[in-house]
């Protein structure tokens, strides 16, 4: 794979590091390019006491020298500020304090019992920690560098969330990139920020009943050429790797590409996207039922993911589970949390697939410095024009 990256850091731990391998030389890159879309992520109404603390800032380890990428790996650090409440809890060395109680009983839906068991551990905050969504901060940083490298082709990835709870308004007709744009002005991410004051009534209500909320999300990607992936093996299907990389994300439970599962219900003539030509446009599809791929290759049409996320599994309203020392019933253990954080996993999403379209461009056209990158892919564009 041209793009490997890996992240480490605990939720209450000093910090989040990233290594991003793969990038080219000489793309421009800046850390406020990063922190905008680790802003974004930390937004949204229903968010926890945790975004009140954080302001999530990425630092520069390795990789770039006076804005711009050598082709080396870089390697991102985003410091917690929690961390100066935790140094005692969460202390590398030594043995714990008094103070330090053991975490003990697990939040059904969450890895705290799986996990518990799989790596033998007694006290389930060395799993929760770990598996927590604030791993994301790092993936949003290395989503945002790969974001930039695939603007340089014309690429642009967003994404709006399509409904919370049972709570799904009807989306306006329009294109994928005015969504996202309205989106942004949104506290909840809906591309219709009238919609604002019934979505925060909802969330209000779940906060009261001490509930938690899931929902759906929609991340997109145009100006996508044709060519990407392959139907030669199941691992090089685009659609395969996205959806891996969508359901990587926590808490996401269901990926659709295009229209999914409502294809499943329709003939065959109502589903396929019918193939057209113009002098202007080259090959094109008269709709985009399939979202924008084709027997595990990218085929020019926007690439249109729809992720579902399930309720967050801290809730203060605590569901039964087991002391794992006593064996009682007693009720799971809390954690500050979210009431939704749909609209922060939508910028996750955005990050991932950011992620999975990079490495599949390189992975066709290759190159080690981005002026021979994008000679490649232009070359190859008037290709596909004169196909």
């Amino acid at each position: 794979m041209p793009i490997r990256f890996l992240t480490a850091g605990e939720s209450h731990g000093k910090g989040l590091v990233c290594v991003l391998e793969g990038i080219p030389a000489n793309l421009q890159l800046s850390s406020e390019y990063i922190n905008e879309e680790l802003r974004r992520r930390q937004r949204g109404y229903g968010r926890g006491g945790r975004m009140k603390i954080e302001s999530d800032k990425v630092e520069f380890l390795s990789g770039l020298r006076f804005g711009k990428t050598l082709g080396s790996p870089i390697a991102m650090v985003i410091w917690n500020k929690d961390w100066e409440n935790w140094q005692d809890k969460m202390a590398y060395e030594g043995e714990p304090s008094e103070k330090v109680v053991p975490f003990t009983r697990p939040r059904p839906g969450h890895a705290d019992l799986s996990g518990g068991i799989k790596y033998n551990q007694r006290d389930l905050r060395n799993i929760l920690e770990r598996a927590s969504a604030r791993e994301t901060a790092a993936r949003v940083a290395v989503g945002a560098v790969c974001k930039r490298f695939l603007e340089e082709f014309g690429i642009r990835v967003g994404s709006y969330v399509v409904s919370l709870g049972k709570l799904q308004p009807p989306l306006e007709e329009g294109e994928l990139l005015k969504r996202h744009e309205l989106a942004e002005t949104s506290q909840v991410r809906f591309p219709d920020p009238s919609r604002d004051g019934e979505f925060i009534e909802l969330i209000d209500e779940a906060r009261e009943k001490g509930e938690s909320l899931g929902g759906v999300f929609e991340v997109f990607a145009v100006g996508v050429p044709p060519g990407l992936g392959s139907h030669i093996q199941w691992d090089k299907r685009i659609d395969g790797r996205i959806a891996q990389a969508m359901m990587s994300i926590q808490a996401i439970k269901g990926v659709e590409i295009g229209g999914g599962f409502e294809l499943a219900s329709k003939f065959g003539s109502e589903v396929h996207d019918e193939i057209g030509w113009s002098e202007d446009r080259g090959y094109f599809r008269h709709r985009n039922n399939l979202g924008g791929t084709e027997g595990g290759i990218t085929s020019g049409m926007p690439i249109v993911v729809r992720c579902a996320m399930k309720p967050i599994p801290t809730l203060t309203k605590a569901l039964r589970s087991v002391e794992i020392n006593t064996k009682e019933e007693v009720r799971a253990g809390k954690e500050r949390s979210d009431v939704v954080a749909v609209p922060a996993a939508s910028v996750v999403g955005e990050a991932m697939l950011a992620i999975v379209l990079a490495d599949a461009l390189l992975e066709k056209f290759g190159g080690d410095f981005m002026e021979e990158v994008k000679e490649r892919v232009e070359r190859y564009r008037e290709y596909v024009k004169d196909y």
